[in-house]
Order: C-alpha cells, then structure tokens, then sequence
C-alpha cells in the first residue's frame, strides 16, 4: 500500500511540473533583402503561408511577416521577416529598417547576373549598419532564387559560390525557388541555428539586442498589468 501511495505522489509530481513547463520563447527579426524583382517577397509568402503567385507587386518601403517555429521541446522561436524593397538600398531608411535585426537573407536571381553582382553591396551595407554585440556581422544567408530556372554566371559553379561566401562572411548559401518550394525551409533552420547559437552565450531570460524572450515579458506584464499585455 506504502509503495503504490508513493508511486502515486511521484506520478503526480512529475505530472504538475510537466504542466507548469514553459518553452523559452524567441522572437527574433529577419531581414530580407536583394535587388528589385528577386522574389523576396514570394519566398517569404512561401516560407510562411506555403502559397505562391507570379502576380505580386513590386514591395513599397517595407513589408512584414512572421512564422513561428516549434524549434525544439524547450523552445518556440517566433521570426519577424522583414520584407525590404529593392531599391531601398538607394534610400536613407535602411538604417532605420536593419536596427536590432539578428540575421539575414539576401536575395538574387539566378537568370539576372547583375542581381548577383549587387550581392556584394547588399551586404557591405547591412554590414555597416547592423552588427552582433561584438561588432561582428550577424548571420546572413544567401538566396540564389529561381533555382527552377536557367541559371547564369558564377552560380553555375558550386566551388566558386563556395568560396563567394566565404570571402564575403556569409553564413551559407542556398539554391531556392519559391515556385517549386526549393530549399526555403532549409535556408531558414541554417540561419535560425545560427541565431541561437550566437545567441547561447547569454544567460536564459536576459533581453539581449534584437533578442526578446516573450514567456519573460509576458511573465513581467502579468506582474504589472494582471495579464494585459500591449507587447
């Protein structure tokens, strides 16, 4: 009887802190950016909605999305992608758009040889106005977009893309299409493990830049406004 009472109690135990669980919750802000007519915004329509159209208008200013990640069994990791129209580049906003973001895509064409070309100031300017807490570059991933294409120049050879990316300090690169959902998935778990692992060396529940751990806000919100939270 003593030992079924025990057993009971530690069923119970294990049960009530099973419940009382929370993941950590990440939200971390995603920059995508490249060239005019890439197919930024239908990678991220893809990536989120998993819908594509061949009809969407040029991006104005910025456009945002966000995809939540059941990343692991103690961490849901929520990514606000940010949707940069191509020719901001040009403007005086970026700065304003890039400020706290922790990683990146950036976008060219297979078939458009000068949307690759412009890859190198794409990311000469996001690493001029973003950095990590040690004045490091935050991840970036490159996007060869339209995979399901013709491809032309230096995308043709694996080698020389290789060796692009590693003298510009891109993270990796993947050949995607939004149209036939190529490797999109596969580009965003390079670049959010790449996040959290930058992100490792600070302490659990600690707001880093650009990092916000939501079960804490929330937790701090419920203290202050018994629940209502205007997050």
């Amino acid at each position: 009887m003593q030992s079924y009472v025990a057993e009971r109690k530690k069923s119970a135990a294990a049960t009530m802190s099973r419940s009382s669980f929370t993941p950590t919750e990440y939200l971390f802000k995603i920059l995508v950016i490249g060239e005019l007519g890439t197919g930024k915004t239908s990678i991220i329509k893809r990536y989120v909605h998993q819908f594509f159209s061949q009809h969407y208008r040029a991006t104005i200013g910025v456009d945002f999305a966000l995809k939540v990640l059941n990343w692991d069994s103690n961490s849901i990791v929520r990514l606000q992608l940010w949707d940069i129209a191509g020719q901001e580049r040009f403007g005086n906003m970026t700065r304003v758009y890039y400020k706290d973001a922790l990683g990146a895509f950036i976008v060219f064409d297979v078939t458009r040889p000068a949307t690759f070309d412009a890859v190198v100031k794409w990311k000469q300017d996001l690493d001029a106005k973003v950095s990590q807490e040690d004045g490091t570059p935050i991840p970036c991933v490159l996007l060869a977009n339209k995979c399901d294409q013709v491809k032309e120049g230096m995308v043709n050879s694996v080698a020389k893309m290789d060796e692009f990316c590693k003298e510009n300090q891109f993270s990796a690169w993947y050949e995607t299409s939004a149209k036939e959902n190529v490797h999109i998935d596969d580009a965003a778990k390079t670049l959010v493990a790449q996040i959290l692992k930058n992100t490792a060396q600070y302490k659990p529940h600690s707001k880093t830049k650009g990092q916000i751990l939501l079960n804490q806000v929330l937790s701090s919100s419920d203290k202050k406004t018994n629940g209502n939270c205007s997050c």
